[in-house]
């Protein structure tokens, strides 16, 4: 299927909102427009004022317009991954006729096998994000993509739906629709980022996927093309700010202006000698402040913050995986980011910039990948997908409290062990993936 159009991506950032919007013709993605604002009424990632936050998208979809010379009626949305939850899923049913016999499988049978997969427990507090099929059974048959077109009598889905809280979902889509915009999708931030940071075999033989943000820090965990965990910090680059505010006593005005001109992530990296003015409070002359001084402010925080995700990814055994971390998100322009992050996490690092005219800096990775994301979607998952506007969902009482996703910020993981088993199987006839066996077994199972 060839997404030959026009798509526009809204990612909506606690330091920034960034709208880009680009054009896909033949297989080729390309950037017309870019519009960026300083972000309002957004706290570690959800908004917490509507009406500010309306105000700031419209001022970046204003920008994007204007340079791309088009009228932005809708919008591909990110959500974050706050409290995210991904959840396995499955549905059966019949497709025979009266008779019993064989029938043409086609969308209908893919709507009604979708619906039957959504027909599960759902906490009343929580909305589905995305649904993403990962196979189709046809009589028995596993393994398949797209049913469409074959014959059977009973078709199966099996799938992963990624749910988030309703407050969130609520209060992102509100401000979107108060601003004008209609919502062609919502996507999960991760998931979407993914397909711009990772390449190819990152996605397939396992890679995690740190998003240094504003006002958070998200690590995904990426394997066989499909997003598996994810864990949020509530600290970014923010609070590397106003801890530079705070030692050097200015403002947080000022420490942001140092942090980008002056700063470094890991301190051995600065200079003793190399001084730069301070404006600081109650002084009339500016103070001299060494690069290293400033280096250690905010090798503090990115450590703590780094230590924070090296305790959550040991729990489930995700630094062993081959592809090592990518770096991405605003504060991933930091000189010295790879170099602590290689300290702290003892893994291979790579820092993914951007290398689109225009957008050679980080902070543009999530806008990028929720335009590129679309154009990927295969014509079933977006069959797929298109169930969730039906509202098919039966919403009943929690299951159980999540207590480690209320304390933590961890997701709940639940993943497929018969497809585990089969993965593992063919990790253990090559040589190359014996040191990662317990990794696997302890991932999936």
């Amino acid at each position: 299927m060839e997404n030959s159009g026009i798509y526009v991506g809204l990612d909506i950032g606690t330091t920034s909102i960034k709208v880009i919007v680009a054009e896909y013709v033949k297989k080729q993605l390309n950037i017309i427009g870019v519009g960026s604002e300083r972000s309002d009424g957004l706290s570690r990632g959800v908004i917490v004022d509507i009406d500010r936050a309306v105000t700031a998208i419209k001022k970046a979809v204003a920008q994007a317009e204007q340079k791309a010379n088009i009228q932005i009626s809708e919008v591909i949305v990110g959500i974050p991954a706050n409290l995210l939850e991904i959840v396995p899923c499955s549905g059966m049913i019949a497709i025979g006729d009266e008779s019993g016999n064989s029938k043409e499988i086609g969308n209908d049978d893919v709507y009604r096998v979708t619906k039957a997969a959504l027909t599960q427990k759902l906490p009343p507090e929580r909305d589905i994000i995305d649904i993403l099929p990962d196979e189709f059974i046809v009589d028995g048959f596993d393994g398949i993509k797209d049913p469409r077109g074959m014959i059977g009598v009973r078709l199966e889905m099996k799938g992963v739906v990624y749910t988030g809280p309703k407050t969130i979902l609520h209060n992102t889509l509100k401000c979107v629709q108060m601003a004008g915009l209609k919502v062609k999708d919502t996507l999960v931030g991760p998931l979407a980022l993914s397909t711009v940071a990772l390449s190819d075999g990152e996605r397939d033989f396992g890679t995690v996927l740190l998003d240094l943000g504003g006002g958070q820090t998200t690590a995904a965990v990426v394997h066989d093309h499909k997003l598996k965990y994810t864990y949020v910090d509530q600290e970014g680059g923010k609070f590397v700010t106003k801890d530079i505010s705070v030692v050097l006593n200015t403002s947080l005005e000022n420490a942001e202006k140092i942090k980008r001109n002056y700063g470094y992530a890991a301190s051995y990296l600065a200079s003793k000698e190399d001084l730069f003015p301070v404006e600081v409070v109650g002084k009339t002359d500016k103070v001299q402040v060494s690069g290293e001084y400033l280096g250690e402010i905010i090798e503090a925080r990115l450590t703590q913050i780094f230590t924070k995700l090296k305790d959550a990814l040991e729990q489930i055994d995700a630094l062993g995986l081959p592809g090592g971390i990518v770096i991405t998100g605003g504060m991933a322009a930091l000189p010295g980011v790879k170099e602590l992050a290689e300290d702290v996490f003892d893994v291979n690092i790579k820092i993914f910039i951007p290398q689109q005219m225009g957008l050679r800096h980080p902070s543009f990775t999530q806008a990028i990948g929720l335009v590129q994301y679309m154009t990927v979607r295969s014509e079933i998952e977006l069959v797929v997908k298109g169930v969730l506007s039906g509202k098919t969902v039966q919403q009943v009482a929690p299951q159980r409290a999540t207590k480690e996703a209320d304390d933590e910020q961890l997701v709940k993981v639940d993943f497929n062990s018969e497809k585990a088993e089969k993965k593992q199987k063919k990790k253990d006839g090559n040589g190359a993936f014996e040191g990662l066996k317990n990794f696997f077994n302890t991932f999936f199972d």
